[in-house]
């Protein structure tokens, strides 16, 4: 879908490009309220958008819903760019255009998260990008924190509440042959070859068990009973539930 060559309507492969010299003058009539001139710069610079949205080419979303929200980031782009700064233009736009793009993937993100988790999030991003551009290095948690009079905790919650979720399958390195995914890179302690082991000592111990020591165990410690329930259904004391239950488990170590 991103790489289709018609978005919204639009032609891709037919978009113009503007030059430095025609940026500028539209620029001088946009500052004096010309919206034609607009129109014709936000049109001019649509392949940044096109751009942009190639990066997120692998979310799955669909590529006119981004590039109409791009559009929304070039427009702000465009009512918020300073010629003094002497910054091209498109150095201004593309941050401003994939920020845009973030924040609606955040807030269609498929795991909810409340609103006020989410603008705890979206403060403590401006700050970082305030503290960024004063400093010129990327602030702490602390100092983002001190800055918004909030316990660090808080702001590292909320920003790990607004992370997008990563697909099992994203690559994460491909050296040409097989690619090594996400999925790859986790480890499952529920399937280890240790407790695989175990599971068939356990299994193995329990069949030399007499049968009523094998009951025992297995409303005990598998069916989670106490040994006074053991006790009540069996028809014997709790003592002796005990009794043959400490037998078993030494038995069964024995074994192991």
């Amino acid at each position: 879908m991103i790489n289709k060559v018609e978005i919204c309507g639009v032609n891709t492969s037919k978009l113009p490009v503007l030059s430095n010299s025609e940026q500028l003058r539209l620029f001088d009539k946009i500052k004096k309220g010309d919206k034609d001139a607009r129109s014709e710069f936000i049109n001019g610079n649509l392949r940044l958008v096109l751009s942009v949205i190639q990066k997120f080419s692998n979310r799955g979303e669909n590529a006119d819903d981004l590039f109409q929200v791009g559009c929304i980031g070039l427009m702000k782009s465009v009512d918020n760019f300073d010629l003094s700064q002497n910054v091209k233009f498109s150095t201004y736009a593309v941050p401003m255009i994939i920020g845009e793009i973030r924040r609606y993937l955040r807030d269609n993100n498929s795991i909810r998260v409340s609103r006020s988790l989410r603008d705890t999030a979206y403060k403590a991003l401006a700050v970082k990008e305030r503290l960024m551009a004063k400093n010129e290095t990327e602030p702490t948690i602390d100092e983002i924190a001190k800055e918004l009079g909030m316990e660090k905790e808080d702001v590292v919650f909320a920003l790990d509440a607004i992370q997008e979720p990563v697909s099992l399958f994203e690559p994460v390195y491909n050296d040409g042959a097989d690619a090594i995914f996400v999925m790859d890179q986790l480890s499952d302690e529920k399937s280890l070859d240790e407790n695989w082991l175990e599971e068939i000592s356990l299994r193995e111990a329990m069949k030399k068990l007499g049968d009523r020591e094998k009951h025992i165990i297995n409303l005990r410690f598998y069916k989670g009973r106490t040994q006074m329930e053991v006790a009540k259904e069996l028809g014997i004391s709790q003592a002796q539930v005990s009794r043959l239950e400490k037998s078993a488990l030494s038995h069964m170590k024995k074994n192991m």
